[in-house]
């Protein structure tokens, strides 16, 4: 079905930038990368699947039965996304808010190339009929990589908010009011930022979003006119055989001016008891969404509140693990964990609900999930936060930000927290 090709790359980082470069000319892409960061689950430092414009790959999977069937009879490899509003066909939930996007709900895609980096073995996956294609491409990127060019980005996008502060201090209230009745614990508010009639490049915005971050569960997807540029520091879920893994952030405080302030704030973060409080919610939840379909007595927490450090915050993330049946489906794994509990709340569905009333706009990939699945039936997939989303066609470019609200909240300090997770993509279009 697919043939393998290894080489030896002398450059690990020029070939990543290189292999972004070579995939502009196709017009199904998706581009995961790590940036170096040791993850005890993670299989690739980098991976890139693509697929021309021909009729034969125009095919993609566009609902969850038709992915089922796929990982069950194929056994080959989809990319793609999983958008947040697909909770409205696993629940008794809608999204009429606005949607400036128009991104389909899920959009997968079987890949004609796929490429894996790992050290510095690259690894070529190419369908068979395709196998006479690799020493070529291979060829043509290394070119690419050793003739680096940079370009400086010239833009600057006009960029407007939904929710203005008043409004928003009026919404995350009515959060409180809920809280304080009993209605739930915990809910995600989210704001968007956006522009309209607005172009820009696609490739060079990633690059300056990523060079800012340099994040974990980095991805760049491109399909046909539609682009997410995502830089996000978190994990959703990931399936390696009979262990599923979950890492869900709850807890953002800002990076210090020098070493001892940055000391201070990653030590205040780790002690907070509004941020701990968040974060072991929204572990319980996942432990809960993980037992539905684990072995008994094997979800474990094998992590609770660790902080670590990026670019630009601290994060509070915990690691739940479980065992599941080796032959359950993945996507039953997908349906009882999604969305993630990160980015709803608890109770999760009585938090969706009021997420819906008080948002002005539809979430749409954002809060989504882009990843992939192997032949095995194994996943891996982030959680789309930090991310800039481009409507090519009706120029519509947007980016969204939230923040936990619970009981302890304090107003003004979610409302900061929102311009801190916003500013390296503000500042990336802005041109500031």
């Amino acid at each position: 079905m697919r043939k393998q090709r290894s080489f030896s790359v002398s450059s690990p980082e020029n070939f990543k930038t290189a292999l972004l470069e070579w995939s502009k000319s196709f017009h199904k892409a998706v581009w995961l990368d790590s940036n170096n960061h040791v993850d005890t689950y993670g299989k690739f430092d980098a991976i890139l699947a693509i697929t021309r414009q021909t009729d034969e790959s125009k095919k993609t999977l566009q609902n969850t039965d038709e992915i089922s069937d796929f990982i069950d009879k194929e056994k080959d490899w989809l990319f793609g996304y999983f958008s947040y509003d697909l909770k409205n066909q696993w629940e008794d939930l809608d999204s009429n808010n606005h949607d400036g996007l128009g991104f389909p709900v899920l959009d997968f895609f079987r890949p004609e190339k796929i490429l894996t980096l790992k050290d510095d073995q690259i690894q070529l996956l190419y369908l068979d009929c395709l196998s006479s294609e690799m020493e070529t491409d291979y060829a043509e990127i290394q070119q690419l990589s050793q003739n680096r060019t940079t370009t400086e980005l010239q833009q600057a996008v006009r960029i407007k908010l939904r929710i203005h502060k008043d409004a928003y201090f009026e919404k995350a209230n009515r959060f409180l009011e809920h809280i304080h009745r009993g209605d739930i614990y915990e809910a995600n508010f989210c704001q968007e930022f956006y522009a309209e009639q607005t172009e820009i490049d696609p490739w060079e915005t990633y690059r300056n979003l990523n060079q800012i971050s340099l994040p974990p569960f980095a991805a760049f997807l491109r399909l046909d006119d539609k682009y997410l540029l995502c830089a996000s520091p978190e994990r959703y879920l990931r399936r390696e055989g009979e262990k599923v893994i979950s890492q869900p952030i709850k807890g953002t405080a800002p990076r210090g001016e020098n070493p001892k302030e940055d000391s201070e704030l990653k030590k205040q973060l780790q002690q907070d008891p509004k941020e701990r409080a968040e974060n072991i919610m929204i572990t319980d939840l996942v432990r809960n969404d993980l037992s539905k379909n684990a072995l008994k007595g094997s979800v474990k927490v094998e992590e609770l509140c660790g902080v670590y450090a990026f670019k630009q915050v601290h994060q509070m993330i915990s690691t739940i693990t479980a065992q599941v049946p080796k032959g359950l489906n993945s996507m039953k794994l997908i349906k009882d964990t999604f969305p993630m509990g990160s980015m709803t709340g608890a109770p999760k569905v009585s938090a969706m609900k009021i997420i819906e009333e008080q948002e002005e706009t539809k979430r749409g990939l954002y809060s989504g999930a882009v990843g992939y699945f192997d032949p095995n039936g194994d996943f891996d997939f982030n959680v789309v936060i930090r991310s800039i989303l481009y409507n090519q066609t009706s120029k519509y470019v947007s980016f969204s930000v939230g923040s936990a609200i619970t009981s302890k909240s304090d107003v003004e300090k979610e409302y900061q927290e929102c311009l801190l997770k916003a500013k390296a993509m503000r500042s990336v279009l802005e041109g500031s």
